[in-house]
Parts: structure tokens; sequence; C-alpha cells
């Protein structure tokens, strides 16, 4: 059971600016997250993940991007994108921790993996070596990592790819943080090792009341995982709310798509479907629904006018013209 409110991204844009001129990488994206909640964004390459997690921590990659607009609202109130420097660093590792893809370019190559916990807690925590010391192979112990008084003192290329991806767990968790954000971590890793970080993710929320945002293209890892989700597509939310209503009775039909693309588990012979077409490009977003060049069931209306995110039923939004479940009774 989820709690209060802890972050309110409201309305958030990102732009990015070069001599060809400016153009959203996001738009208008909004949601919400609640205590011990773990929220999944899912989405094709390029739908504005990465990018919204990012921007919510001001840590976009580019000098060229920029929050256009918007808000990212802490449980206190304070709007993230208009914190200090000073602020901004208690935020980060102490309010919000984050987790990536690939932990062999986010761990320090030099410094041992112990050591690299260990400082971050005697920086945010301003505590002595030895009392931070302790804490850090206690967070080792709990993110699973054996005999921990030896592995402190390897270095990234020690390990295997799913103890970096718990050492890289262990430093985000290493502030105590209230809110962690987990940038497709298991994909690089086999299915055994992902199923033990999935597992290893849903004990430490349970444990510590963590809120998640778990960002991820596989449903089968959000319907396992996650208690919300926002589906993204070309910067935009497109559909948003619980797992089981968003994955049973999609309504926006991008959604429908990609829970239509998942390979079944009880086999079969058939082709697996796909969506026709290509996500736009940034530089060359259609008018209208951004989806409506890949949608079956658009028309004039879907071409010509965006279709905002509304609430179709308690805590299930959707930005749809016509949608899919709407279509199917009238086809009914």
């Amino acid at each position: 059971m989820t709690g209060a409110r802890i972050l309110s991204v409201e309305n958030l844009s990102v732009a990015y600016e070069d001599a060809g001129g400016s153009y959203n990488i996001l738009d208008d994206v909004s949601f919400t997250l609640r205590k011990g909640e773990i929220l999944g964004i899912v989405g094709e390459s390029g739908s504005g993940k990465s990018m919204t997690c990012r921007a919510l921590m001001r840590l976009l990659p580019s000098s060229r991007l920029r929050e256009t607009g918007g808000a990212v609202r802490l449980e206190d109130g304070r709007d993230v994108l208009g914190l200090s420097q000073d602020e901004l660093s208690e935020v980060r590792g102490r309010r919000i921790g984050m987790i990536f893809q690939n932990p062999a370019s986010h761990l320090d190559p030099v410094m041992s993996i112990g050591r690299q916990i260990a400082e971050s807690i005697r920086y945010h925590r301003k505590l002595g070596r030895t009392e931070a010391w302790a804490q850090m192979l206690d967070i080792l112990r709990q993110v699973g990592i054996p005999d921990p008084e030896s592995r402190a003192n390897a270095y990234t290329h020690e390990f295997s790819g799913g103890m970096r991806q718990r050492a890289m767990i262990a430093v985000a968790l290493a502030c105590d943080p209230d809110i962690l954000i987990a940038d497709e971590p298991t994909t690089a890793l086999d299915v055994t090792v992902q199923a033990q970080i999935l597992r290893l993710l849903q004990q430490l929320r349970d444990e510590r009341g963590l809120s998640i945002i778990f960002i991820t293209h596989d449903l089968g890892v959000v319907y396992q995982l996650c208690d919300t989700v926002a589906v993204m597509y070309a910067g935009r939310l497109c559909e948003y709310g619980p797992k089981h209503e968003v994955i049973h009775h999609p309504r926006h039909h991008y959604t429908a798509g990609l829970v239509a693309c998942q390979p079944s588990s009880e086999g079969g012979t058939g082709l697996v479907p796909t969506i026709p077409g290509q996500p736009p490009s940034p530089r060359d977003m259609p008018m209208g629904c951004r989806f409506h060049p890949r949608c079956g069931a658009a028309d004039a209306l879907c071409a010509a006018r965006q279709p905002p995110l509304e609430e179709s039923q308690p805590g299930h939004s959707c930005a749809c013209h016509h949608p899919a479940d709407l279509v199917a009774e009238a086809e009914a």
C-alpha cells in the first residue's frame, strides 16, 4: 500500500537548442510518486523516459538542453528546478538517488567500491571514517554482495555485471534517499541476474519504504515490479494509471500496441505483432497527436489537435481522442 505524495512532476518541458532553432524533447510531462510506490515509465527508445528522470534531477546530458517549463516539487513543496546549487547538492543523494543502466561508466575505476560508498556517506552525513565504513559494509550486505568486508576493497573491474549493478544500487542508497530512480538497470543482465535485481528492488522498497521510478522498455518487468505505469511516446505521456488497468485495459492505441507486441509465454507459431512506422524525430514532430501517423484509429481530428491527458476513470488517464476501449465498445 502506497502512502502520501512524495514527488510531483508538473508540466515538465525540456527543449534542445542549436543553430537550427529550438524544439521540445519533453512536452508537459506530469505524474506523481507516493511513499512506497514503484512507478514504471515505459516506451520505445527515444520516447523521453531517461530524459524525464535526468531533467527532474537537473542532470541534463548536454548544455544545449534546458528545462523550459513546469515544476518538480518535493514532499516539502520545494521546486527542484528552482533550487540553488548548494540546495541541489543536498537533494541529490540525500533525497533522490539514481542507478544507471551501465554501472561501469558511473563507478570510479580507480577507487575501491567500499571507498566510493563510504566517501559519499561521509560527505552527506558528516560522519567519521570508522562509522562511515561500518555503514558502508551494512549497505553492501543489504544489496546482497557476499563477504562485504573483503569485497569492499575490490575495484569495479573485479566485479561481475550483476555485482556491479548491486554496487551501483549500494552507492545510490548510501545516503538513505527517499526516492530511487532506476534507469533500465537490468537491460544488460542475463535473465537470472535480472530477476535477482528486481527482487532486490522490491525488498528494498518493502524494508526501507523507498519510492522508486523504474525506467524500462519491458512491459513484463513493469507487470512484475511496478504499482503504477506511465507510458511515454515522442516526449509526451500518452497513458498513466495502475498497472493492471493500463496493461489489461489499455485506452491509448500506442499502449495497446506495446501490449500486443509482448511475446506470449504460452508459445504459438504466429508472428509477434508490431507497431507500423517509426517514432518521429524531435526536429519534425507531426501536428496533432504525435502517434497519429502510426495509429489505425486516427482521423482528421487526431491530425489537427493534440489530445490532452485526461482522466478516463479514477486514477487512469489517457491522451487520445478515440480511446481504444471506447472504439472496441462502439464496434461491438
